[in-house]
């Protein structure tokens, strides 16, 4: 693998391949720590004389917070300059690609609004970018496990490099020592926390929690038909999960009450009082001071996102105080996604007070799972 850190860039065209996805509240993108890190990349490379052509994404088709980067450039911009264009490859991206100076930046429309992105081989969004530009540059182990276009189609067809961001997170990847560790595992994707089961002991959470809790047999009513109506794939994953908790079952600590929404206060209600009207917001103080005694007694702590929905005060304490503990834990402490950054802050909590802080999520667990990561190998990370 190559770094763009070594290349000599100044006049040449990069392509590069950023994740700035982040938290949007009411049509509203937050600052993150993805687009700063970003921004940095941006303003190191223009510095370097060279010409930037910046693709991402935000979310994903059918998603409410699937929408344009303008806003995102916009937050770039405060930080270094860049302009935004509402195309990808067509006329308007191509003359302004081949308007761009040594020392300029430009953003392209959301990757993901095209459907030339989900497929693969040289389609003409990728012909088109790779003629109008010299070097491929990934600087996101957060996409790096999506074999899409934009991650691994352009390292066929360009002279390709691993990023600033990239580089460090593999660095920082390099120290850790995940052995006999405790994996608390949340956030919003459950189907990604499969591939550790087995592994070590686990603390679920997050929409994981309730899935394996209904995996395991328990009724949970509203919560239940809300996770079948927004996890996609909702039986293969129940499959899969009912087949892993069956065989290891004793690795797995489930939350045993959770926090509910009463008219705007958070209510605990105990697993028994399950199935019932509610959807839930966050683990439960029951399960909180489990999960704390779990994590005094460890050597060493994984978490993948929020317990809870983190961005509404009342259901912040789930997430606020599993990170609290593990900050005052004498357990070397490995943080993987976005939404914790945005937990963190929200918290009070210091990114200081925990071992490695990454900007990777599901990327960062397959990646520990031992699961070949598609842009690495794209980039050539796998070959000896």
């Amino acid at each position: 693998m190559k770094f763009i850190s070594e290349k000599d860039v100044k006049g040449k065209t990069i392509l590069l391949r950023a994740d700035i996805n982040s938290e949007v509240i009411k049509k509203k993108v937050l600052m993150s720590d993805r687009i700063k890190a970003t921004a940095e990349t941006i303003k190191s490379l223009k510095k370097r004389h060279a010409k930037i052509v910046v693709l991402a994404h935000q979310s994903r088709p059918g998603k409410s917070d699937f929408i344009s980067l303008n806003q995102h450039a916009k937050l770039i911009n405060k930080i270094t300059k860049i302009k935004f264009v509402d195309d990808i490859y067509g006329y308007k991206a191509k003359k302004e690609i081949q308007s761009l100076k040594n020392g300029e930046a430009l953003l392209l429309e959301n990757v993901r609004f095209l459907k030339e992105e989900f497929m693969t081989g040289k389609t003409k969004f990728v012909d088109v970018l790779s003629s109008l530009c010299d070097v491929y540059v990934n600087d996101a182990l957060s996409v790096s496990h999506r074999a899409q276009a934009s991650v691994v189609s352009f390292p066929k067809y360009m002279e390709s490099y691993a990023g600033p961001i990239l580089e460090k997170e593999l660095n920082g990847l390099k120290k850790i020592k995940l052995k006999n560790c405790v994996y608390i595992l949340g956030g919003a994707k459950p189907d990604d926390n499969i591939h550790l089961i087995g592994k070590n002991k686990i603390l679920t959470c997050g929409l994981f929690g309730p899935m394996c809790l209904v995996a395991s047999g328990i009724k949970l009513g509203a919560e239940e038909n809300y996770l079948k109506k927004n996890i996609k794939n909702y039986n293969k994953i129940l499959k899969n999960l009912k087949i892993k908790l069956k065989k290891y079952e004793k690795y797995v600590e489930l939350p045993v009450d959770f926090a509910v929404d009463e008219k705007g206060k958070r209510i605990n209600l105990e697993i028994k009082k399950f199935p019932n009207n509610f959807e839930t917001y966050d683990i439960g103080s029951e399960t909180i001071k489990k999960y704390i005694q779990e994590i005094k007694k460890a050597k060493s702590v994984y978490v993948k996102g929020p317990a809870g929905y983190y961005t509404k005060k009342n259901f912040l304490k789930g997430t606020s105080e599993i990170l609290r503990a593990i900050s005052e834990s004498s357990a070397f402490s490995l943080l993987g996604g976005g939404d914790l950054d945005a937990a963190m802050k929200m918290s009070g909590i210091s990114s200081k007070k925990f071992g490695y802080v990454s900007l990777s999520g599901g990327a960062l667990l397959q990646f520990i799972a031992g699961k070949k990561l598609p842009g690495l190998a794209a980039l050539g990370f796998y070959k000896k």
